[in-house]
């Protein structure tokens, strides 16, 4: 007989071992980078264990509905389960609006080659599937499903405005039954309850795939038959009408479909929302020979014949979706591809294939009375210079603010004022002014350009706008008259929870306030930290006395990947540690540490 004997638990330390290991974290995989085929896959995994879906759009590129609603669920973050989202899966037939380029993708789940770029994708959407237990491949359909045939629009083999599966019912190859058809009409009716009109109601459509009498062969070779025959997972497709031509609706309604699946299949997003602001370009960023420059919307860059350009950055207020179409060049999509110049092109910027701005590369010798021009534009007056946009640079990235425009971040994150941009006027006539900081402290002009701001540190909170340090201006002005301001908005750093890993066993997490229980003899490592610091820059780690007289005391400073022994950190005994994560002095969390040498994991011992 085998005797094991087991230990106390805390409560801290229950909660978290039934927590999952990645507990809220969202890990992005770039597969074919730099192709035209350039394929993105988000695992988000929510803060308690549960079921996992994947949701697939854009498999067929002229449907937006299907890739415009799955865009919105990359984002998402889970209380509770975890989700598989590939927003685009086909990129190259959404840049050219077609269906497919080589073949239709999915109708390819059934075929095992490589011989097109689309067999390669769908040979990593099929494992992928196979980690998942639910599907959802999102589209677009001609007309409006009906049971009955009502019109050339409205019939049975319309696919819009349904939630189509293989089968009412499947038996799986373990003996489980799914009750398909069941689960996609309670899905209708709660989603139908939500709309107007009631021509645009969702419908189960049972495409009996797995019958000999089916009216769509074709569907076997679809991702959806794929994941019910091969991986026994309820697998549906959610079809928006065509004949919506509102894609604003045709979003709210898959959306509103997956939220009623997610809440079906017991996955709790934390505030699921929509937003479809039209897109807009800030600017691209062009490396020319190695040397980076910033190209505002509808400008233009002077380059010469044969120089190395590559558009290594696109600013606009959507980040994915994006491409480059360059006039004369072969490839789709020439974001972050190099290309030599040979003549003067123009760049087009396209969201999912739309164009919604553009820069021109001019060539030197084409331009010599613009450029003459632009060398001796002086400004006539004061009244007739105009402030375009500023540029800073947050944490190392590069910002194109415009007037008025409002630039958020984190306490601690440092920020430098690199330029001004005007009409009518020379920068160097310009002053920069952020206001709350000094740069010069001996000689104070009010010029800030060129200065790291910390803004944990170096901000004087009476000069804020809000005299709480939460907000601050930044003017632009000749003299003493003001041409434009832009605003610097800070939110305060906050930790969500720590993670450790105690004697090379599972990670385990840990909200601040929790108290974590060691054996003195115990190892432990300190991986990770949820933050709202981006890839949390600054956050630093150590192991604390937190007795009244102790004041604080650091014992040990530490790093992600660091470990420690707890008896070596507790050798002087005091009766309370805490371990802190910090960033530039502001305290993000704390956890408790309290010492039992009864809390241990005892070797299993045979008797007979």
């Amino acid at each position: 007989m085998k005797v094991v004997k087991y230990f106390v638990l805390s409560l801290a330390f229950l909660v978290a071992v039934l927590q999952s290991p990645c507990f809220g974290k969202t890990e992005h995989t770039v597969y074919f980078e730099n192709t035209d085929y350039e394929l993105h896959v988000y695992h988000i995994y929510g803060t308690e264990k549960g079921k996992t879906l994947m949701i697939i759009g854009g498999i067929q590129g002229d449907e937006p509905g299907g890739y415009t609603t799955a865009d919105l669920f990359a984002d998402i973050t889970l209380k509770k389960g975890n989700m598989i989202v590939v927003p685009r899966a086909n990129f190259l037939s959404i840049i050219k609006h077609k269906r497919e380029i080589n073949n239709d993708m999915n109708r390819r789940f059934k075929v095992k080659d490589r011989e097109y770029y689309e067999d390669k994708i769908v040979e990593i959407l099929r494992e992928l599937i196979g980690k998942s237990d639910y599907l959802l491949n999102l589209h677009e359909g001609s007309g409006f499903y009906s049971e009955t045939r009502v019109s050339n629009l409205i019939n049975p083999d319309r696919f819009g405005q349904s939630i189509i599966a293989d089968a009412d019912m499947y038996k799986t190859d373990d003996g489980r039954v799914l009750y398909l058809g069941r689960i996609a009409s309670e899905v209708a009716t709660e989603v139908n309850a939500t709309i107007k009109d009631e021509s645009h109601y969702f419908r189960f459509n049972n495409h009996h795939t797995l019958e000999k009498t089916t009216r769509h062969p074709e569907q076997r070779k679809s991702a959806t038959f794929y994941a019910l025959s091969t991986h026994g997972i309820p697998a549906f497709g959610i079809e928006v009408s065509k004949e919506i031509h509102d894609l604003e609706k045709k979003v709210r309604y898959q959306a509103t479909v997956i939220n009623a699946f997610l809440e079906k299949f017991g996955i709790l997003p934390d505030n699921p929302r929509i937003v479809l602001d039209a897109p807009r370009l800030n600017y691209i960023v062009v490396s020319v020979n190695g040397d980076e420059h910033i190209v505002h919307n509808n400008n233009s860059l002077r380059v010469s014949k044969g120089d190395n350009v590559t558009i290594t950055d696109i600013s606009a207020n959507y980040r994915r979706g994006l491409s480059a179409d360059i006039s004369g060049i072969g490839a789709a999509n020439m974001f972050k591809r190099d290309f030599i110049v040979q003549s003067s092109v123009k760049a087009n910027i396209k969201k999912d294939g739309v164009r919604f701005g553009g820069v021109s590369f001019d060539l030197a010798e084409n331009q010599p009375a613009a450029i003459k021009a632009a060398l001796s534009q002086k400004p006539l007056s004061v009244k007739d210079a105009k402030f375009k946009y500023l540029v800073v640079e947050l944490n190392g990235l590069k910002h194109v603010l415009n007037n008025k425009e409002h630039l958020k971040l984190i306490r601690g994150d440092k920020l430098m004022l690199l330029d001004v941009v005007a009409d009518g006027i020379s920068p160097t006539a310009l002053t920069v002014n952020f206001l709350g900081f000094v740069g010069d402290k001996v000689h104070n002009t009010g010029e800030d350009r060129g200065y790291t701001i910390n803004t944990a540190k170096d901000l004087w909170k009476d000069y804020s706008l809000d005299k709480t340090g939460k907000s601050y201006s930044v003017e632009i002005s000749i003299g003493k008259s003001l041409i434009g301001a832009v605003y610097v908005d800070i939110d305060e750093p906050k930790m969500d929870y720590i993670v450790l890993k105690q004697n090379s066993g599972v990670k385990r997490c840990y909200t601040s306030g929790d108290v974590i229980t060691f054996n003195s003899k115990d190892t432990v490592e300190i991986v990770d930290a949820k933050t709202n610091v981006n890839k949390n820059d600054g956050i630093t780690y150590s192991f604390e006395k937190a007795s009244p007289q102790s004041n604080g005391a650091v014992v040990k400073k530490l790093l992600p990947g660091d470990s420690f022994h707890i008896n070596e950190l507790t050798a002087d005994k005091a009766s309370h540690y805490n371990i802190v994560v910090t960033r530039d002095g502001i305290v993000l969390g704390k956890t408790q540490v309290k010492i039992d040498e009864k809390i241990a994991f005892l070797e299993s011992q045979d008797t007979h």
